[in-house]
């Protein structure tokens, strides 16, 4: 089987987990009488300290809902660069709630300054601000940790400018246990969150949008006019209870392994930055493409970010001596790609030489 580092969603449910998915209580969610769903959407509620949660089924429905109940059509709202909700998300949030994006800061991270710079004036031709997104960690900047310091600056000015804040937590959970800050001090400045379990939790589907009790009121009727609600939707519950309560410690292992990684392509000549998470960018001079190619062959999987950038992320399906060969494997598929290039420009250089000498 090749070592699959495409992303942290890649994950299987593990024998416990799949116990707790057979055993699970189940009832009608659109009735509210799926016991299962309940109990995660109150327990994650009071993890992040918000007054309500609602289970969905995916980050992407988390954070339409979000802009969709804190915005008007024709208004803007402000992102990070390489923001979620822009790359991932199938235009949506034009689609749904007629919305456009200005862009904040470079390379995922804003300031409140840089944030305040973005917002419109009062001019009758200038779209309404109303919404500013933080995505953390960021997935496009590499697994970055967002500052807590700025978000709650950002939310400060957000709030004495009558903004909303959401918070884009799909790895939320990576950001706690990076800093050893609570979930509720990461959420506590923002207005709505979304957060993932079938990320680096491991669970097969689910995500929960958090906010004020109204609030999710009008997102559970958007839900269902989307297509989202569900009936007996306690075994997808259940399988994301199960990854609260045994899969975010050992998400300290996925960064070990991210580090791992980087550390042995570096090792082998190749630009990979030091990961503060479980994403590892990997800069190439070119044939991104080709590389992921290469590389599946030889048995590891990556994702092309760009003709020069691959990504790789670490989840509960890898282990530490996987993340080192996956390392070798990579750099093997690099070198070879690169040796490919540089003979096919020594052949087109004799070919010319020869016309030239004819």
């Amino acid at each position: 089987m090749p070592i699959d580092l495409r992303s942290d969603t890649v994950t299987k449910p593990t024998d416990g987990m799949r116990d707790a998915i057979a055993r699970a209580e189940v009832g009608d969610d659109m009735f509210g009488e799926d016991p299962s769903v309940r109990a995660l959407e109150e327990h994650t509620a009071e993890l992040f300290g918000k007054e309500a949660a609602l289970f969905v089924t995916s980050g992407t429905m988390g954070n339409q809902l979000a802009i969709a109940c804190q915005t008007r059509h024709g208004d803007e709202v402000i992102v990070g660069e390489g923001a979620h909700p822009i790359h991932f998300e199938a235009a949506a949030s034009a689609a749904l709630s007629g919305v456009q994006f200005a862009v904040a800061g470079k390379g995922g991270m804003f300031t409140a300054d840089e944030m305040r710079a973005m917002v419109r004036g009062p001019e009758h031709w200038n779209p309404r601000t109303s919404l500013v997104c933080v995505e953390n960690t960021h997935n496009r900047a590499g697994g970055l940790v967002f500052p807590q310091s700025d978000v709650e600056d950002i939310a400060r000015i957000a709030k004495s400018l009558g903004l909303a804040l959401h918070l884009d937590g799909a790895r939320i959970w990576n950001a706690s246990v990076r800093t050893k800050l609570a979930l509720a001090a990461l959420a506590a400045p923002a207005d709505t969150v979304s957060v993932c379990y079938s990320k680096g939790l491991g669970a097969p589907v689910g995500s929960a949008l958090l906010g004020s009790r109204e609030l999710i009121a009008r997102a559970r009727r958007l839900r269902k006019m989307w297509g989202g609600a569900m009936r007996q939707a306690g075994i997808l519950a259940a399988a994301a209870a199960y990854a609260l309560a045994h899969h975010v410690a050992r998400l300290a292992d996925d960064h070990e392994n991210a580090r791992l990684f980087a550390e042995r392509l570096r090792e082998r000549g190749v630009t990979a930055a030091e990961p503060q998470t479980n994403i590892v960018m990997v800069d190439v001079a070119g044939g991104a493409t080709e590389i992921v190619a290469e590389a599946r062959k030889a048995g590891v999987l990556v994702n092309p970010g760009s003709s020069t950038r691959m990504r790789a992320v670490f989840h509960l399906d890898v282990v530490a001596s996987e993340a080192l060969r996956a390392a070798d494997l990579l750099a093997g598929a690099i070198a070879s790609v690169a040796a490919g290039a540089n003979a096919s420009v020594s052949a087109g250089a004799m070919a010319s030489l020869a016309k030239g000498s004819g």
